[in-house]
């Protein structure tokens, strides 16, 4: 249920889209991590301040969320967008496993506005040979001996 400790965060994160706009910065996009009643991330698309690609709203708040919490996961935290997150994020929201997601804006939104991802969507689904930009398997040896050490390595920590 969405109630004023929702709409207070979300207007959080709506303002920090605007901020990274009108900076200059990036797209109008904005991000927070919340545990319990606290921020313990904040982030805005970066992309042109930093010419990362991967400098999104999402991406941002995570890192700073985890360099806060010294952790690599988010397990009891909750994010809030100021738009449904790109595949990219996405991914990153399902390796840093916080508890929800909350968003404003649609993908449906966002495409309106020329940051339209369908495409990628599209491309997880074609062979590789196929996609926009080829992806060409190279099997090394070594790389598969680095799996299998990984593997019988008895002091590594999952993720």
């Amino acid at each position: 249920m969405i109630g004023e400790r929702e709409r207070s965060f979300m207007q959080i994160a709506v303002e920090l889209s605007r901020k990274g706009m009108e900076t200059g910065d990036g797209g109008p996009f904005g991000a927070i991590v919340v545990r319990g009643e606290e921020i313990i991330g904040k982030g805005w698309n970066q992309v042109l301040l930093t010419n990362d690609p991967t400098a999104h709203a999402e991406v941002v708040a995570i890192r700073d969320a985890c360099k806060q919490l010294n952790t690599f996961q988010l397990h009891d935290c909750e994010i809030y967008t100021s738009c449904e997150p790109c595949p990219m994020c996405l991914g990153a929201i399902y390796w840093a496993r916080p508890q929800r997601v909350y968003f404003a804006n649609t993908k449906e939104d966002a495409a309106a506005i020329d940051f339209d991802d369908s495409f990628i969507y599209h491309e997880i689904e074609v062979h590789h040979s196929g996609k926009k930009i080829p992806f060409i398997a190279f099997p090394d040896a070594a790389a598969l001996q680095v799996f299998k050490d990984w593997k019988a390595k008895g002091d590594k920590t999952l993720y």
